[in-house]
């Protein structure tokens, strides 16, 4: 992160963390409806756009489509340049394939395509049952700090100033979840959240192999980064 997000994860945190970065996490299961009434019937989706963001995205949007013409075009330039491309560069465009194959296999074989590992009573479980209703941002600042983990946001969904409004909404003692890199031979933005109990939440970053997986590739223990497998 750049030194004036580090300065403001400090302002408004209270804590210069290890590493941090922004993520997400996918589409939340819908649980027993028992469970849900149990857990206080929090909502289970970030809210909708508010009026500023979707005018935003509309004024967008027409950059969105020339944006997909110029992706179609280098899509064709690439595959014309591998029609001509040596049978070195051949192979390599093979091998880069065949590795991507491999690592969305992994993906499957691991439960890794799904949101968390199912269980609504374990801790995963209920802290998703809670998750939209600590904020309604889609977003949440993970943060490494020291023997603690703090998950951040702002307390509404926002389309822009999201580290200026952002507040710590959940804190988990490192006793309790360690934060894991799952397919630490392939380059994702995949990271599990592991809670002592077995259970554990899928989050995924905005950049692939950001800061949180650096740090976690220099000090990950190993045996971590073995995924529970649903």
């Amino acid at each position: 992160m750049s030194t004036s997000t580090d300065r403001t994860i400090r302002d408004r945190l209270g804590v210069t963390p290890d590493a941090a970065a922004w993520c997400t996490i996918g589409k939340i299961p819908e649980p027993p409806p028992e469970v849900h009434r149990a857990a206080g019937s929090a909502p289970l989706r970030p809210t909708f756009i508010r009026p500023l963001g979707m005018l935003g995205v509309t004024l967008a949007t027409p950059l969105l489509f020339i944006g997909k013409l110029f992706s179609l075009l280098a899509s064709g330039e690439e595959a014309l340049k591998r029609a001509l491309s040596t049978t070195e560069e051949q192979e390599r465009h093979r091998a880069k394939k065949l590795e991507e194959k491999r690592r969305d296999e992994a993906v499957v074989e691991l439960g890794l395509d799904k949101t968390f590992d199912g269980d609504w009573n374990g801790s995963a479980g209920h802290l998703l049952l809670q998750w939209y209703g600590h904020s309604s941002h889609h977003q949440r600042l993970v943060a490494l700090a020291g023997n603690r983990i703090l998950l951040a946001a702002p307390p509404k969904r926002v389309s822009i100033r999201r580290d200026a409004l952002m507040q710590v909404v959940a804190e988990i003692a490192v006793g309790d979840a360690v934060l894991a890199d799952p397919l630490p031979a392939y380059e994702t933005g995949k990271l599990l959240l592991r809670f002592k109990d077995g259970s554990w939440l899928k989050l995924e970053t905005e950049e692939w192999r950001g800061e949180l997986h650096k740090y976690l590739t220099r000090h990950q223990q190993p045996g971590e980064a073995r995924a529970t497998e649903a």
